[in-house]
Parts: C-alpha cells; sequence; structure tokens
C-alpha cells in the first residue's frame, strides 16, 4: 500500500495506463532477448521508448503537471535510450539492450509511484528553459557513464581472453564517452549559468546556496578537472572513469538526490 502522502499524488490512470504499457514494453527485450530476433527486440524497444515518451508528455502537459526526483531520473533514462536508438544505427555492434530495458522499465514505474510536486511554470518564464539545460545536462552525462561501464567492461574483457563480445571498439568507446562528458560539461555551465543570471525570477534571490547549488558547483568542478585533466596529462582509463562517476554521482546528489529527501523522505 502506498501511504497517503504518495498516494494524493499518485499519477492520474491515463499517466499510470501509459507507465505501465511503457514498462512491459521495456519487459519484453529486457526477459526475452536471447528468444526474441534482433529485428524484433529493436522493434520492442522502440515502442518502449515512444510510450515512454508518451508518459513523460502526459505528466508534463496534462491536466496538472508535475515534476519531481522519479520524473527527473524518467526524462535521463529516456534520454539515454533515444542516444542508444541513434547510435544503433551508426553502430549496429552496440550491444547494450538488457540494462538500459531494465533501467526505462524501473525509471518509468517509479515516475508513476513517486510523480512529484506540481509544476507552476507561470511562476518565471525561465523555469522551463532552466529545467530543460538541467535535465539535458543530466542525459548527456548519464549517457556518458553508460558508455564508462561499456569501456570498464571491454577492458577486463580484454585483459582476460583478449578480446570482447562484439560490442564497440575501445578506442570508440572512449571517444564516445569524452564526448558526451564534454556536451554535458557545456550544458551543466549553461544551466548554473541561467540559474545565477536568472536567479531573481526563478528563486527570488541572485543566487541560493543549498544542497542543489553546493552539489552542481562540486559536480562541474569534477568534470572540469576531467576534462582539464585528460587534454592536459592525458587520463585516461579507470581514472579517468572513475572521476567520471563521481561527478556524476555528484550531479545526481544535486536535484534527484534533494528532491528525493524532500518528497519520499519528508513529505513535503
Amino acid at each position: 500500500m502506498l501511504s497517503p502522502a504518495i498516494a494524493a499524488a499518485s499519477t492520474s490512470p491515463i499517466g499510470w495506463a501509459l507507465a505501465i504499457a511503457a514498462a512491459i514494453a521495456y519487459a519484453i527485450p529486457a526477459l526475452a532477448a536471447r528468444r526474441l530476433q534482433e529485428s524484433s527486440a529493436r522493434l520492442g524497444l522502440r515502442a518502449a521508448w515512444a510510450l515512454h515518451l508518451a508518459a513523460i508528455a502526459w505528466s508534463l502537459m496534462g491536466d496538472t503537471p508535475h515534476f519531481g526526483f522519479a520524473p527527473a531520473l524518467s526524462v535521463t533514462a529516456w534520454l539515454v535510450l533515444t542516444v542508444y536508438v541513434v547510435e544503433q544505427q551508426l553502430y549496429p555492434q552496440l550491444r547494450s539492450r538488457w540494462p538500459l530495458s531494465a533501467m526505462g522499465c524501473i525509471a518509468v514505474l517509479l515516475a508513476g509511484v513517486f510523480p512529484g510536486s506540481p509544476l507552476h511554470v507561470n511562476a518565471s518564464p525561465w523555469l522551463p528553459l532552466h529545467l530543460a539545460l538541467g535535465i539535458a545536462s543530466y542525459g548527456l552525462f548519464a549517457a556518458a557513464v553508460v558508455h564508462a561501464a561499456l569501456m570498464t567492461r571491454a577492458e577486463r574483457q580484454m585483459r582476460q581472453d583478449g578480446s570482447h563480445d562484439g560490442g564497440l571498439p575501445l578506442l570508440a568507446l572512449e571517444r564516445l564517452t569524452f564526448r558526451f562528458v564534454t556536451a554535458g560539461f557545456i550544458l551543466l555551465s549553461a544551466t548554473l549559468l541561467a540559474g545565477w543570471w536568472f536567479g531573481e525570477a526563478l528563486y527570488g534571490k541572485a543566487w541560493v546556496w543549498n544542497h542543489k547549488s553546493v552539489f552542481s558547483l562540486l559536480a562541474w568542478l569534477t568534470f572540469a578537472v576531467l576534462l582539464v585533466g585528460r587534454k592536459r596529462f592525458g587520463w585516461r582509463g579507470q581514472r579517468a572513469v572513475n572521476m567520471l562517476y563521481v561527478g556524476a554521482t555528484l550531479l545526481l546528489l544535486a536535484y534527484v538526490g534533494s528532491r528525493f529527501v524532500l518528497e519520499v523522505i519528508l513529505k513535503h
């Protein structure tokens, strides 16, 4: 049973129908990956991707738009899957269907259980831009983390038997990982600048020192050090991946972590 606070903010029946349909569509290629042909698995994942988009659109543009930590995770997961769908057209050998399908299934259901707070976009005309930049940077860094995990797995397999199981070449994975880090860093910088520049309209103050801003700045500094270290000192391999994980964790704590505490633990 859901607590009264969660039940009061629960997703609408249409939102739940879309979320459940998306979760089922994700579960099929995740659980039956070995039984499905490649074309069928791809079609199932794209159907899940489309249903997930519909669930996100309904939560943001339905009768009462909501947003919070779980919808942020849901949008991030959808952006990562968007990257995967595009990349599969360019690199058919890329194999991450099972973990990404599981991630999408969990994220879309979590957003149904915890839809967040009502989104009063009329409070400031800059709020949608601020949210869009922030979530886009989340998505790019999440894509970088997924590619870094694939890179770590490829390195481990190469050390064990000198090859890996049909994924992208190691150098290609590394290039893609840091392209996403660079793009995510640019968007995160734009997010922080927008928060500072339009802070008066967004929050009533030029800059608010809270958990979100502190963790965001720490994440920005971590990614900045990573990119400078890679450019000037050639940081590669596990050192660079570990720093990416640290930065991504700090960024996750910035919004998702603080909103989780407020919405689930403190029930605000």
